[in-house]
């Protein structure tokens, strides 16, 4: 079983910052990508930043310059800082991993719960 847990969300003013972290939890073998997704409501879910495990990083146009992905590999967690947020950063923000379990030879996507960030004007 493996499990990914958010953190950090919540409701903030336009201009401040908030920290996500993400931590794969059970029996992993070793994680290629870590990727941060949102979706906002009635929108369809969109990726926000990715990190591999050599710790190469894509965002998207919108929050280039304001948010930073990381990660620790030693403990499995990926991290997401947002600075310089807007109203429109709200939505519900989902990590996710390709992943290999031990004993495994095959990749697999898993999901987060998703954690709700609100950047209130």
């Amino acid at each position: 079983q493996v499990h990914l847990v958010e953190s950090g969300g919540g409701l903030v003013q336009a201009g401040g910052s908030l920290r996500l972290s993400c931590a794969a939890s059970g029996s992993i073998g070793d994680i290629n990508a870590m990727v941060w997704y949102r979706q906002a409501a009635g929108k369809q879910r969109e990726l926000v930043a990715a990190v591999t495990s050599g710790g190469s990083t894509n965002y998207a146009d919108s929050v280039k310059g304001r948010f930073t992905i990381s990660r620790d590999n030693a403990k499995n967690t990926v991290y997401l800082q947002m600075n310089s947020l807007k109203p429109e950063d709200t939505a519900v923000y989902y990590c996710n991993a390709d992943l290999r379990q031990l004993y495994s030879f095959a990749y697999v996507q898993y999901w987060g719960q998703g954690t709700q960030v609100t950047v209130s004007s």
